[in-house]
């Protein structure tokens, strides 16, 4: 089942998750919108032909949906009288913390089998260097700002893009160097107005007459990106400030290579590790090898933001 936010490749690991089944001989069976699904029994059994020519779609054909039900005893017993009436004997998780929370609670209460796959753009999992939807999202993020920039150097304005990022600044981070932007600004560092202010006076000076800000939707230098916007055009009132919130964009569109190679190998490692017994484990990515963390540290870990792109984003926004 897929659950809590969606994100690109969520569908290219359904289908390697009901591929490798079939391949050991297993049936598989689809749980539409997550823990509300599995609370009441609405299941599809899938084969192979099932997921065909979904690879390359983005969104989750099972969809997704947050349980308020599923928070409580009652909602959780009433899902797990589902799982055994339909003979099922394992669980394979494709979401977030929130969706792993759950799990790991279901499987303290139950002793059910539950194998979790990192999918959600924030990339914000420990226990993997990419999470699904991770490099799709930047590549989606790159591709508005290099089209925000073109309008920007035309006109000689200031932009504030807003990306997503509600905890974490991976996306504001990678993509703001990918970009050029001349500020980031993210959640984990606190750049503060004072410095962000006088950064870009240093940049106007150097001749710099329009700038790209990046800045991930958590962080807290502002209340908001549009008091950025204010408070820069108050004190420097030669730019013109604009401001594009990129929102919900970031989560859609059709995965990258890396995302749906990515999807194949996590779907694969998720499913053995059940045929072998194993649960209460997430699959990752760690040193281009699919390794297996147990899932309550995958959800209690912190995934460190890597302070050398911060050096290099000073550099660059010389």
């Amino acid at each position: 089942m897929t659950s809590g936010g969606d994100a690109p490749g969520m569908n290219a690991a359904i289908r390697s998750v009901v591929r490798t089944c079939a391949y050991y001989d297993r049936e598989c069976v689809g749980i539409y919108r997550g823990y509300q699904g599995l609370i009441e029994a609405d299941f599809i059994t899938l084969g192979p032909r099932n997921v065909k020519n979904i690879i390359n779609k983005g969104g989750t054909i099972l969809k997704s949906a947050r349980s308020k039900e599923f928070r409580t005893k009652e909602g959780r017993e009433k899902a797990y009288n589902s799982l055994k009436k339909e003979g099922i004997d394992g669980l394979v998780v494709i979401g977030g913390d929130g969706s792993f929370t759950g799990g790991v609670v279901f499987n303290q209460e139950y002793n059910f089998p539950v194998i979790g796959i990192p999918g959600t753009i924030d990339n914000d999992i420990y226990g993997t260097t990419h999470t699904l939807g991770y490099d799709t999202a930047l590549n989606t993020t790159i591709e508005a700002i290099d089209k925000i920039r073109d309008t920007a150097s035309s006109h000689n304005r200031l932009f504030f893009v807003e990306v997503m990022g509600r905890d974490a600044g991976f996306i504001a981070l990678n993509a703001g160097i990918g970009a050029g932007a001349e500020e980031i600004l993210i959640p984990e560092e606190d750049l503060g107005l004072e410095r962000m202010l006088e950064s870009l006076k240093r940049s106007r000076r150097k001749g710099k007459l329009s700038s790209i800000v990046v800045v991930a939707e958590g962080e807290k230098t502002g209340k908001s990106i549009f008091e950025l916007a204010d408070y820069v055009e108050t004190n420097m009132p030669d730019y013109e400030v604009r401001v594009s919130v990129l929102g919900h964009m970031q989560r859609g569109g059709s995965p990258s290579c890396f995302d749906r190679v990515l999807a194949c190998r996590m779907g694969v490692k998720a499913v053995e590790l059940l045929l072998e017994g194993k649960t209460n484990l997430m699959v990752g990515l760690i040193n281009n090898e699919i390794e297996a963390t147990d899932l309550e540290k995958a959800i209690k870990g912190h995934h460190e933001i890597n302070r050398e792109l911060l050096r290099v984003s000073d550099i660059m926004s010389i």
